[in-house]
């Protein structure tokens, strides 16, 4: 769990970030859930789009991703979301 100060951070950090995934009508897949862990495996912070054709909102996608793959949800805007977890030699170093 974050606290808000390093949910501040990693927003942050996740401006710069390009977007990785995109997320359209076949929904969060088990292919999807795959990449997903993968790239957070060695990103640790990533960014992810759904796409306007897709028949759900960015939160009910961030929170079905965020339960697969155990990460946080750092933010949702609009049609982006930001999903973060640490890797085994986290990169990424957040405040207590």
């Amino acid at each position: 769990m974050l606290t808000s100060k390093q949910r501040a951070d990693l927003r942050g950090q996740a401006n710069s970030l390009e977007t990785i995934f995109q997320i359209g009508k076949g929904g969060v897949t088990d292919q999807l859930v795959t990449g997903v862990n993968q790239a957070l495996a060695v990103r640790e912070l990533i960014k992810l789009r759904v796409l306007e054709s897709a028949g759900f909102t960015a939160r009910q996608a961030a929170d079905d991703l965020a339960e697969a793959t155990g990460a946080d949800v750092v933010q949702v805007i609009g049609s982006r979301m930001v999903l973060y977890r640490p890797a085994e030699e986290p990169k990424i170093k957040l405040r207590r």
